[in-house]
């Protein structure tokens, strides 16, 4: 690593890997687990499925406000200190949603969750920058993304498994429990990889200034454009999970694994891929055979649901190839992003977040409502989803060749 770790025990790269993937594991922990309970928190606190779902997107939206400080806020003052006091807040609000007793206090508990659980994925990303440059940086986020997928896939099931063994609030405090162990593992091992000589000072006046510059940018906008539509066309799935396994496929809250594992295999998978060709494929070369992957995905999809009725396993076997592409891709677009503004890597990975969570919040509280009444409006869209991040993709690159 570039900066030797100060204020916890040596960490070795796999245990790193394996830290900055646990943190970033929250944000699939807070959004999946819950999806299983949602007709029964909705039946114990006499909410609509509509309002369930705005559950989701608030918190998606305040994940998505507090995305523009966290890396900021790390630029300043280390990138350790925003992980933790996070950890302790995100502690504290998931008690909140388990102590809830109203559909107004689960609101505004899980909006406070929000402010604190996209910390991790933030702050890490920085941290990988921080430590490691060019194929060294790209297979360790390709390692931390093949470990944090499994979160997406075994969250569900552990909720699943809680909702019929203690009720929906045992999930909440599963989070809090959870986010102890990291808060304490953190405390221990995990590294300031962000030197004093090279913080930001935290003023109003630079932060204002320095987001202008980054919101001006349009190359900047495209690629993190690119990775939030990507990613969507994906989580479109995800926060339609209730509505496609008991509605579309008549299962019950024990076969949300039937969704989520092969989407999250096909993370791993791809992730993998993308990890291999570091240094046998240029970065555009990567995004082009993740390109490729999903739009074979998105067509496979559409036809299949246009043809046939929801049935497994060929409703998923196209949302698992196109998580495969999905995660071929992000790596590169990732990097190339949080190399446009090398010192203000912590606040560039906020803006990507940024852009990320909203359109993820916008997914959750508008597009899934309007499109998860059938399977042929979802795959289009997913297809739709597809369609605006490779456009974006697109413009970068014939933005990058003029200015070249």
């Amino acid at each position: 690593m570039s900066a030797r770790p100060r204020h916890a025990a040596p960490i070795t790269l796999p245990l790193l890997a394996l830290v900055l993937a646990a943190l970033a594991m929250i944000g699939p922990f807070t959004i999946d687990t819950y999806l299983p309970s949602f007709p029964y928190i909705g039946a114990d606190l006499r909410a609509t499925p509509a309002q369930m779902q705005q559950t989701l997107s608030l918190y998606l939206f305040t994940v998505a406000f507090m995305t523009l400080f966290h890396g900021t806020l790390s630029d300043s003052f280390g990138r350790r200190p925003v992980i933790l006091a996070s950890l302790l807040l995100y502690v504290i609000t998931s008690a909140g949603c388990a102590l809830a007793t109203s559909l107004p206090q689960l609101l505004f508990w899980r909006a406070v969750q929000g402010l604190s659980a996209g910390a991790g994925i933030i702050v890490g990303r920085a941290i990988i920058r921080d430590s490691f440059a060019g194929p060294e940086a790209q297979r360790l986020m390709s390692l931390v993304t093949m470990i944090f997928g499994i979160a997406p896939a075994i969250a569900p099931v552990i909720g699943g498994w809680l909702q019929g063994a203690f009720g929906w609030r045992s999930v909440f405090w599963f989070l809090a429990a959870y986010g102890s162990l990291l808060f304490v593992v953190c405390v221990r091992r995990l590294p300031e990889t962000h030197p004093q000589s090279a913080r930001q000072p935290f003023r109003a006046a630079p932060l204002f200034r320095n987001y202008r510059i980054l919101g001006g940018d349009v190359r900047l906008l495209l690629l993190c454009l690119t990775v939030a539509f990507n990613f969507s066309g994906f989580f479109l799935y995800v926060v339609s999970a209730p509505a496609v396994i008991y509605d579309l496929l008549g299962l019950t809250e024990r076969h949300f694994a039937w969704l989520f594992v092969p989407g999250i295999a096909g993370v791993m998978i791809g992730a993998f891929l993308s990890g291999r060709l570091a240094e046998r494929m240029t970065p555009r070369r990567t995004v082009f055979a993740g390109y490729l992957t999903m739009s074979a995905a998105a067509i496979t999809n559409l036809v299949y649901c246009a043809l046939f009725p929801p049935a497994i396993p060929w409703t998923v076997l196209p949302v698992m190839l196109y998580t495969i592409g999905m995660a071929l891709a992000m790596p590169s677009v990732t990097l190339i992003a949080l190399d446009r503004f090398p010192r203000l890597r912590g606040m560039t990975s906020s803006f990507q977040g940024f852009a990320h969570s909203f359109i993820a919040g916008v997914t959750a509280g508008v597009v899934s409502p309007l499109l998860s009444g059938s399977a042929l409006t979802l795959a289009c869209g997913m297809a739709g989803m597809l369609l605006l991040g490779g456009l974006s993709w697109l413009r970068y690159l014939h933005l990058k060749q003029e200015q070249s």
